[in-house]
């Protein structure tokens, strides 16, 4: 049966559609649901990935059978200047998760307002990063990716490579409104991916961008000093953790069960 891309969907791969039709997204009569997530376009995507960007990466995964059924939080470490360690961690979720999981990643406010990619994002079911989407998505129990170190992480230089930057604590407490488990993932390869060595904040404020990487290679090779580099990927999965709180007359204490 047709998905509504015409030639295109004979390049959708059985096993992406298989895994992305088990995903439990409550759609419209148009095909959409309510955060703008498409499936046809989705199973597209992760057929493109499997193809490409698996081979390009070869990524090294491990415990993904720590990922429980249900509502859920991936919480990873971020760098690489463009989310390819997101991308690398969605794509074995479709194709290695057990069972497959088509992730729901937080993704910075720049990225939504950025034409063409704004759209490519959402109907890939990316969601602005707001608690109030992130709630509601785990409440339709789907599996979110959240990168709490945010812009600080993606777009490190590399002279802080894998050095864990500050992150905030939402995730911490929607995890607890939600009675959430929260799976951490460790992602080594991002780093070496795209490598800056400067941060141009002046001009990422002018492009309105969280921040403007400077590669090395930049004089020499122009606009394709940003392709990302075919390094390995080793992504690891965590055993899930467990929260619950309780009100004391000390006040409200947090307990790792």
């Amino acid at each position: 049966m047709s998905e509504g891309f015409g030639i295109l969907d004979r390049t959708i791969d059985p096993s992406v559609a298989d895994a992305v039709d088990r995903a439990p997204n409550r759609v419209n009569e148009f095909g959409y649901d309510p955060w703008g997530f498409s499936p046809a376009f989705a199973k597209l995507g992760y057929s493109f990935g499997k193809r490409f960007l698996l081979p390009y990466f070869r990524p090294s995964v491990h415990g993904i059978e720590n990922v429980p059924e249900g509502r859920v939080l991936l919480v990873p470490n971020h760098s690489g200047q463009l989310p390819w360690d997101g991308v690398m961690i969605a794509l074995v979720m479709i194709l290695f998760g057990k069972p497959p999981r088509a992730v729901r990643a937080m993704v910075e406010r720049a990225f939504p307002a950025m034409p063409f990619v704004n759209e490519l994002l959402i109907r890939g079911g990316a969601v602005l990063g707001d608690p109030v989407n992130c709630k509601n998505l785990l409440e339709e129990e789907q599996a979110i990716l959240v990168f709490p170190e945010g812009a600080r992480g993606g777009g490190k230089v590399f002279q802080k490579r894998y050095q864990l930057q500050q992150f905030g604590r939402g995730f911490m407490r929607l995890a607890l409104q939600t009675k959430t488990p929260i799976v951490p993932v460790g992602v080594v390869g991002g780093e070496e991916s795209i490598v800056s060595v400067y941060d141009a904040k002046r001009l990422a404020k002018v492009l309105g961008m969280p921040y403007f990487p400077v590669s090395p290679w930049l004089p020499l090779l122009g606009p394709l000093a940003y392709l990302p580099m075919p390094v390995k990927f080793h992504i690891r999965f965590g055993a899930p953790l467990r929260f619950d709180w309780v009100d004391c007359e000390e006040g409200r204490r947090t307990r790792r069960s």
